[in-house]
């Protein structure tokens, strides 16, 4: 008789149950049910299985040899539907790995706080990936669960394991060193970057999404990238390379404010960096459906999905972020 194609645990949690008690009354007692209920189903089971489990007198229940062999297997799957079971809970889900690329910038941080008031029964933890490039190999690999990034950015092979959601059109801006020449704007044209060299993140393979968006925006209007650095890490050394280099770097209006520098947004256009929320493909997680709502209740009231008049983005970019 052939081996059926799937065997419903019900029945091997009724067969350990008699393994373990060898005695129907009790073992029907341990799982609340009749004890002609607990007969039927591991008669039921040794007629898939082709095989008697179990030896039954008036005395006794003793197991066969086939029902030795097949007790360490049945307790395996019921252990592993246990777990299963366990994990998918209510309140029972692991946490959740949220990529926020670095710790000053707020669009992530905002979403991440309205997605904890709205799941808080879920854990929902922050991590710091500096780039999308970085966090989406991650996300693939299963070390990471979601991301904020310039989705177009990335290579159209990791694009193809993930799903994103439009979040914002994040208006761009320039740090300058505070005597910079055109640190006394309050706003700096683009056109006023001609002839400027300007770091966008060259060198840093996390962060390629970054340098491509630079490299297509400075492209026609005489600006400069910077050569590759490794990236400075901490406050100290973003403020001695920028003193060295006396290089601008490109930012956007959130970057967080660093010593003896100014932010100032760029202009005429507005250069806007698109940001989704990215998550790999399949992944269902009530704390992901949380962060979902809350980018997108933020991008409703908040306006961040509305391009401003003159607003510009990367022709790659404009189907992906029309969703």
């Amino acid at each position: 008789m052939p081996v059926p194609a799937d065997i419903d645990p019900r029945l091997l949690r009724a067969f350990v149950a008699v393994a373990q008690e060898l005695h129907f009354t009790r073992a029907a007692a341990r799982l609340y049910v009749a004890q002609q209920a607990l007969s039927r189903d591991v008669r039921r089971l040794e007629r898939e299985l082709g095989a008697e489990l179990f030896v039954r007198t008036t005395r006794q229940v003793t197991l066969t040899a086939d029902g030795e062999r097949l007790l360490p297997h049945a307790r395996r799957v019921l252990s592993a539907q246990d777990d299963l079971l366990a994990a998918f809970a209510p309140g029972r889900f692991r946490p959740l790995l949220v990529d926020l690329n670095s710790p000053g910038l707020l669009t992530g941080r905002r979403v991440l706080h309205r997605a904890r008031e709205l799941a808080p029964d879920c854990e929902l933890m922050a991590r710091y990936e500096s780039g999308l490039t970085g966090a989406a190999a991650e996300l693939l690999a299963g070390r990471l669960d979601a991301s904020f990034g310039r989705f177009a950015g990335l290579d159209p092979a990791l694009r193809s394991g993930l799903e994103q959601q439009p979040v914002r059109y994040e208006p761009m801006a320039v740090v300058l060193p505070e005597d910079h020449p055109l640190a006394a704007r309050t706003e700096v044209p683009l056109a006023a970057l001609a002839g400027e060299t300007v770091y966008a993140g060259a060198g840093n393979p996390r962060t390629l999404e970054w340098t491509d968006l630079a490299s297509r925006l400075f492209e026609g209007r005489g600006i400069r990238q910077a050569a590759p650095l490794p990236p400075a890490v901490g406050d100290e050394e973003f403020e001695r390379i920028m003193a060295k280099t006396r290089h601008p770097v490109l930012a956007v209006v959130d970057f967080p404010a660093m010593p003896r520098t100014v932010r100032r947004p760029l202009v005429d256009p507005v250069p806007l960096s698109p940001v989704s929320l990215v998550w790999r493909k399949g992944l269902v997680h009530p704390g992901l459906d949380a962060l979902r709502r809350a980018a997108a209740g933020l991008a409703a009231a908040e306006g961040w999905l509305r391009r401003p008049d003159g607003g510009w983005i990367p022709a790659t970019d404009e189907r992906v972020m029309r969703g």
